[in-house]
């Protein structure tokens, strides 16, 4: 993702801190979190670049899991919807890469639909212009909480309301998205060429660096401010983990494609750090329960929000 200050806090609300009760009902698994992320941020993958040969092995891996769980294809061809995305700024020999969102859909014969994202690419080996390694042009950026942590997290909620043997009142779409570090192409390509209508959406929870959590400054819940229902929503809400809001739907990652579309956004993120877009940022780094706790607190956040009828939106600034 492109970086964003936690150094706003202040200006945020602080919601709950239940670090010393674990709970009980915990559905998501550590071990699945541990091994997407393994996988998409080895040096095999090469750090995921757009158009390079590995990002497609993620993309590939994104749907056969997708596949496992049951959920049935929503793309323009299959799970697949392909589009275009420049590498560099100036246009030259292979600037011009293909892309791909992978999206998945459950369906649950419900007029409406949460979507569920993560962006799947990453800088590749550096040269894409992004590194903060002046050093690391030519070194691998596996990226493992930028943002294989997101994606983890997609593949484990599609994998836990997939498994769920109750029908739920919405149903869930859960999209893979690619060239986010290019500028979220992806998700603005999708909000241009939606695979079901945007007036269906009831909201959109996007994932981007959740994998270092930092207790002194908590977790960014952003959008906050998106609907007036966030608030009734997020009462009774438990978690392991600090956490904070912010009502501001846009920022630096793809659920602000889906705001500019005038809808409910939530974007979770636990900040910058010294491993950010640098060839640092590696899978054994990763806060393993603490990015379990997250989830638990997202699984929460959408089972209460399909208690709600069609949610409204709000511009926030």
């Amino acid at each position: 993702m492109k970086y964003l200050s936690i150094s706003y806090k202040i200006a945020c609300t602080l919601l709950v801190l239940c670090a010393t009760v674990p709970l009980s009902f915990a559905q998501i698994k550590q071990q699945n979190l541990k091994k997407h992320i393994y996988f998409l941020a080895s040096d095999q993958m090469k750090g995921r670049g757009t158009g390079s040969a590995e990002v497609k092995k993620a993309a590939n891996y994104i749907e056969k899991e997708f596949k496992k769980y049951g959920l049935s294809p929503l793309g323009e061809v299959g799970y697949r919807q392909s589009f275009e995305a420049r590498v560099r700024k100036v246009v030259v020999k292979d600037s011009i890469r293909t892309a791909e969102n992978i999206i998945g859909f459950l369906d649950n014969k419900a007029p409406y639909t949460i979507v569920v994202g993560a962006h799947y690419d990453h800088l590749g080996e550096g040269h894409q212009g992004s590194s903060r390694d002046s050093l690391g042009v030519g070194k691998i950026h596996n990226g493992a909480d930028d943002n294989a942590s997101g994606v983890s997290g997609l593949l484990e909620l599609a994998r836990h309301y997939s498994s769920n043997k109750e029908i739920e009142k919405y149903n869930l779409l859960f999209i893979a998205f690619g060239a986010e570090e290019l500028g979220l192409i992806g998700s603005k390509y999708f909000t241009e060429h939606p695979t079901i209508p945007l007036e269906n959406i009831q909201w959109m929870l996007n994932m981007d660096m959740i994998g270092r959590y930092n207790p002194e400054n908590g977790l960014a819940i952003i959008g906050y401010g998106t609907s007036s229902k966030f608030p009734e929503i997020f009462e009774g809400i438990q978690s392991e983990i600090k956490f904070y809001t912010s009502r501001d739907g846009s920022g630096g990652s793809d659920q602000t494609s889906f705001y500019k579309k005038n809808i409910p956004v939530l974007f979770f993120h636990t900040g910058g750090h010294p491993d950010y877009h640098k060839p640092s940022d590696d899978a054994d780094k990763i806060d393993y329960p603490s990015l379990r706790a997250i989830l638990e607190l997202e699984r929460q956040i959408i089972d209460h929000s399909m208690k709600q009828p069609k949610m409204d939106f709000q511009w926030t600034n």
